[in-house]
C-alpha cells in the first residue's frame, strides 16, 4: 500500500473507472423496476471489501448490518439503549440470566421460521467460533431454548450490558442452513433483514434483493447493487457523476469539492490511534513508547491531514462519547521518555496502516515525519485492510495506525477496552498484557449502574494511556455521501451499524 499524497488526490483513479463500468453493467435493474422514485434499485459504494468472506464473526458483520441484511435479538437506539428487534421483550432473571421472547411472525430469507431454537443455535455458534467475535471477548454466554418462543441466556459473570451486547452484528440470528461443517457460516439467504444477500462476488461486489416477507416495514427499494471501492477519491467521483446513490466515508479532501448537498458530516465515536507493539521490538520498551507519544502532534494532524474535520486527541474516547470529558482523569503509571540520543540507536521500525480510509496513509506520512524528527528510523507499509488485519493482530508491525469505533461492540466502551487492551482481548493489536489494565477493565465490566461504570471506564482509560500502548491521534467526524435532493432514508449513525434501511430509496 503505500499510497502517496499525489495518488490519493488523483482526479479519476482506475478504481473509479472500474466502478463506472460495473455500475453501467448493473443499471439494467433500474429499467426493469420502473426507474424512478422508490422503485429504483440502490447503487452503493462501500469502502471496505469483505475481509472474511462475509463471516458474521468479524468486521464483515458490520457491513451486513449497514446493508440491512442481518439482525439480532435487540437493536440500539440513538442513545445506545437496547430496543426490541428479533426479540419482542426480555427480562432479567437473577444476576447472570436473562429471558428473551422471540418475535412472532419473523421469517428467515430462506423461508424458515424464526423460533427460540434458531436464536439459541446462532448465539451458541458465535460463542464457539474461533476466533471469537470481539463482542464476546469479555464474557461467556450460554443460550438455551425454552419452548418455541423463549430463550434463556446465562453468562459466566453478571453482565448488565447483555441486551446491548445482543444488538452487535456478530450476534445476528441466522437460519439452520447458514451453518456448515468446520464452523463455516454463510449469511447469504439465511438472515432476517429487509434485504437478503443474494450474491457476493468476493472483494468486488454484492447483490442484495428485497426480503418481501420481512416482519417489519417492507423495504422501499427493490434491491441494492453494492461495489467495494477502497479508493476514496473513486467513491467521491462516482457520487459526483451519479454512478452511485450512496458512497460511504467520503474523503476529507473531497468533501469541500462535492459541496454540502452531497456530503453529510456528523459526530462519531471513532478514535484514530497509533498502536505500539508492546510484545516485541523497539516498543516493547515503555520508554520508547513514551518517546513516540511525545513525538506525535495531534493538532498538526487535525488541521493538516483532516483539514479541520477532526478533533484533536483527548484520550481513547472523544467528543462522540460526550460524558467522557467530564469524568476523564490523568494517565497513571507512565514511564519517562527515552532521550533522542537513545532513540537514534534503535533498529528501524515498521509503521503500517491501510488505504481504505484515505486520510490514514497521509496521517501515516505525517506521523512518520514526527517520529523521525524524534530520532526513530521508520519504514512505512500501506495496503488494503483485508490484506493487513491478520498480520496486525499477530503483532507483525511495530506500529499500526487504525481508526477504531469505541462504541461499536456494545454501545458502551467497556467492550472496546476489553477487546483491544486486555491480555485475552481478541483485537489486541498492541499486544498489551498488563494486570492493572485487566483489573480496571474487569471492574468497569462488573458494574450495573451507568454512572459508576462510566467512572470505572475512565479509570481504565487512564491505566491504558499510562502504558502508552496506544497514542490517540485524532477523533474523526464521519462524512457520508448522497444527494439529499434525490436520495432519502440514509441513516447517519455515529455507531456505524446502520447506513441503508428499509426506508432508503431514490426519489
Amino acid at each position: 500500500m503505500p499510497q502517496t499524497h499525489r495518488l490519493r488526490r488523483a482526479a479519476l483513479p482506475l478504481a473509479a473507472a472500474a466502478l463506472l463500468v460495473s455500475t453501467a453493467c448493473t443499471s439494467s435493474g433500474d429499467s426493469g423496476s420502473g426507474g424512478a422514485g422508490g422503485d429504483r434499485r440502490l447503487k452503493v459504494a462501500l469502502a471496505f471489501p469483505p475481509a472474511q468472506a462475509m463471516s458474521p464473526y468479524g468486521d464483515d458483520a458490520v457491513t451486513l448490518s449497514r446493508l440491512a441484511v442481518v439482525e439480532g435479538l435487540t437493536r440500539l437506539d440513538r442513545n445506545g439503549e437496547a430496543r426490541p428487534a428479533l426479540a419482542a421483550s426480555w427480562k432479567r432473571d437473577g444476576d447472570r440470566a436473562w429471558v428473551f421472547t422471540v418475535r412472532e411472525g419473523a421469517v428467515f430469507h430462506d423461508g424458515t421460521k424464526l423460533d427460540a431454537a434458531a436464536a439459541a443455535r446462532s448465539l451458541t455458534a458465535a460463542q464457539k467460533a474461533s476466533p471469537k467475535p470481539r463482542v464476546l471477548s469479555d464474557t461467556t454466554l450460554t443460550a438455551t431454548a425454552e419452548g418455541a418462543d423463549t430463550v434463556r441466556i446465562t453468562t459466566k459473570d453478571p453482565d448488565p450490558l447483555l441486551p446491548q451486547r445482543l444488538a452487535n452484528p456478530s450476534l445476528s440470528i441466522l437460519s439452520a442452513a447458514a451453518y456448515g461443517d468446520g464452523g463455516t457460516v454463510d449469511p447469504a439467504g439465511h438472515a432476517t433483514g429487509p434485504f437478503t444477500l443474494a450474491k457476493a462476488n468476493g472483494a468486488v461486489s454484492a447483490t442484495l434483493e428485497r426480503h418481501d416477507a420481512y416482519w417489519g416495514a417492507k423495504a422501499k427499494a427493490p434491491g441494492i447493487d453494492v461495489r467495494f471501492v477502497a479508493d476514496g477519491t473513486a467513491r467521491a467521483n462516482a457520487l459526483r457523476t451519479k454512478d452511485v446513490d450512496v458512497a460511504e466515508y467520503v474523503p476529507v479532501s473531497q468533501a469541500s469539492l462535492l459541496g454540502d448537498g452531497l456530503v453529510h458530516a456528523f459526530p462519531s465515536a471513532r478514535t484514530n490511534g497509533l498502536s505500539l507493539n508492546t510484545g516485541r521490538g523497539v516498543f516493547a520498551d515503555p520508554a520508547m513508547r513514551a518517546a513516540a507519544r511525545e513525538a506525535v502532534d495531534s493538532a498538526a494532524l487535525a488541521d493538516g491531514v483532516y483539514e479541520g474535520r477532526a478533533d484533536t486527541a483527548r484520550g481513547l474516547l472523544g467528543p462522540g462519547v460526550p460524558w467522557a470529558s467530564k469524568l476523564r482523569t490523568a494517565p497513571t503509571g507512565r514511564t519517562k521518555a527515552a532521550a533522542p540520543a537513545e532513540v537514534a540507536k534503535t533498529p528501524r521500525i515498521v509503521l503500517a496502516t491501510y488505504s481504505n480510509r484515505p486520510e490514514l496513509p497521509e496521517a501515516a506520512t505525517v506521523v512518520q515525519q514526527q517520529l523521525e524528527k524524534r530520532g526513530f528510523t521508520v519504514k512505512q507499509v500501506v495496503r488494503d485492510y483485508a490484506q493487513m488485519e491478520a498480520d496486525a493482530l499477530a503483532g507483525k508491525y511495530d506500529a499500526f495506525i487504525q481508526a477504531r469505533n469505541t462504541l461499536l461492540d456494545t454501545a458502551d466502551p467497556v467492550s472496546y477496552l476489553a477487546s483491544d487492551f486486555t491480555c485475552d482481548g481478541s483485537f489486541n493489536i498492541s499486544q498489551l498484557c498488563a494486570r492493572p489494565v485487566d483489573a480496571a477493565v474487569d471492574k468497569a465490566a462488573s458494574l450495573a449502574g451507568t454512572d459508576a461504570r462510566h467512572r470505572a471506564e475512565m479509570a481504565a482509560e487512564a491505566a491504558i494511556l499510562g502504558t502508552d500502548a496506544l497514542v490517540p491521534l485524532v477523533h474523526e467526524r464521519f462524512v457520508q455521501g448522497y444527494d439529499e435532493t434525490r436520495v432519502r432514508g440514509v441513516a447517519l449513525d455515529p455507531m456505524e451499524r446502520t447506513l441503508i434501511t428499509a426506508d432508503t430509496r431514490v426519489g
